[in-house]
């Protein structure tokens, strides 16, 4: 494979760890990586104002991947700037149980979170009527459902999995309704795929009790915020998960891919390397999966499982190791199984 350009958000806090711990782990791999970096760092916001954007939107237009680190809200969401402007329209999440990591929930948990990333009651801010009472919209739209949708089964297709569509289609039942007409719609294409619908406050109950039930999980914007929150509680850590945005092309196809960890900036610890970067690094295996190399991508995964249950990681999962310390001993553990 040539060489691979990749587009860098620069971000704040912890970010320059958690982009100097990818770096140490993409220098082992047998594949080159040109990163291109466009620094979203608030002095810098502050410095070029939005045109900063018009530099981050060209870079990742023109690679069409990118890795991106955890960034101050002030003015703006980068996140949200940037999901506007490249009209990201569908969030990857996977949320699993890794051993060694202590959690109250003891069942194995491995789910896929498909979310609808636009619309919902997240686009209107909503408005008083009188002194007594607001209103918000909730909007759902065909094109963002769809690509979601064909992500959902597509990615199922792929591992063998299942997919459930969940909502409130019995309460909702204009806009969830039409969410799960078009989901129907869809599955007409992957008649394979196991597919089952389940009521959103059913399935959050279901989940904990049979978690194997569930694989791939797709859903609007406001219930995949919340089930991938309450997903990460199980598991035991909000700090290791990682996510995936991904707008689409006029036939359904993904278009750009934007990669980051979960997590804030983390500004208490930002300069100790005492930085996490288990979430950083399994966005980056997120990206060399949607690069076609699983072959890269699941060993950089074991070797973070292998660590983490020996009880090698870093302090906020009970371990003893620096950020710096456990990014070179997953390098090791890579190098040594490519």
């Amino acid at each position: 494979m040539s060489k691979i350009s990749v587009t860098e958000l620069w971000g704040d806090g912890i970010g320059p760890e958690l982009k100097d711990a990818v770096h140490r782990v993409a220098d082992v791999l047998p594949v080159e990586f040109e990163f291109l970096p466009i620094d979203l760092t608030l002095e810098n916001r502050h410095a070029r104002g939005m045109s900063i954007y018009d530099a981050a939107v060209e870079s990742m237009h023109a690679t069409k991947i990118a890795i991106k680190y955890p960034t101050v809200t002030e003015n703006e969401s980068p996140n949200a700037v940037l999901r506007r402007r490249l009209d990201f329209s569908v969030i990857h999440r996977p949320v699993r149980s890794i051993e060694g990591i202590d959690s109250n929930f003891k069942r194995d948990v491995h789910v896929e979170i498909v979310r609808v990333a636009t619309g919902g009651t997240y686009e209107d801010p909503g408005k008083m009527i009188g002194e007594d009472a607001a209103v918000s919209l909730r909007i759902v739209e065909r094109k963002p459902v769809f690509n979601a949708a064909k992500f959902a089964f597509e990615l199922a297709r792929k591992r063998k999995f299942s997919v459930t569509s969940t909502s409130k289609h019995t309460i909702q039942k204009v806009t969830d309704g039409f969410f799960e007409s078009i989901t129907r719609g869809v599955h007409e294409d992957y008649k394979e795929v196991r597919h089952q619908v389940e009521l959103f406050d059913a399935l959050l109950a279901k989940i904990i009790l049979h978690p194997q039930d569930y694989q791939v999980v797709l859903c609007l914007n406001e219930y995949g915020d919340f089930l991938s929150d309450m997903a990460c509680g199980l598991v035991g850590s909000l700090g290791t998960g990682a996510s995936a945005n991904y707008s689409f092309d006029d036939d359904g196809k993904v278009e750009i891919a934007m990669f980051d960890p979960a997590g804030g900036t983390a500004p208490d610890i930002a300069g100790q390397d005492k930085a996490n970067p288990t979430a950083a690094l399994f966005a980056f295996g997120m990206m060399l999966d949607h690069l076609d190399r699983r072959d890269l991508g699941r060993p950089l995964r074991q070797a973070i499982f292998k660590l983490i249950k020996n009880g090698d990681c870093t302090a906020d999962l009970g371990g003893k190791m620096t950020c710096t310390e456990f990014s070179k001993a997953v390098a090791e553990l890579v190098t040594a199984t490519s």
